[in-house]
């Protein structure tokens, strides 16, 4: 994969098209690709782009609708506090 230029493979083909720092399309493999990610969405954190800013907030970046959909393990629920029956404290105190 690092000749790929040489076999004439199509540039829609490529994992990396158009590269920020070089402008070239690639093929990048597994940990090097997850880098280059984190890499870009860092870039658009800081200079504010707005799918950066979505990235940031964890919300969907492209275009899907938000209002209904997605909302699956956003927020945890409130626990209820354990009541504890008045008979069962009483019968306690006159044990010990």
């Amino acid at each position: 994969m690092l000749n790929s230029l040489q076999f004439k493979i199509p540039d829609w083909f490529f994992n990396r098209q158009k590269d920020i720092k070089d402008g070239k399309n690639s093929q990048v493999l597994s940990t090097n690709l997850e880098s280059k990610y984190r890499d870009d969405f860092e870039l658009m954190k800081k200079i504010s782009l707005h799918r950066g800013l979505r990235h940031y907030w964890g919300l969907r970046v492209r275009g899907q609708r938000t209002k209904t959909t997605g909302r699956k393990s956003r927020t945890v629920a409130v626990s209820r506090r354990r009541v504890v029956k008045k008979n069962t404290v009483i019968c306690n105190m006159f044990r010990s």
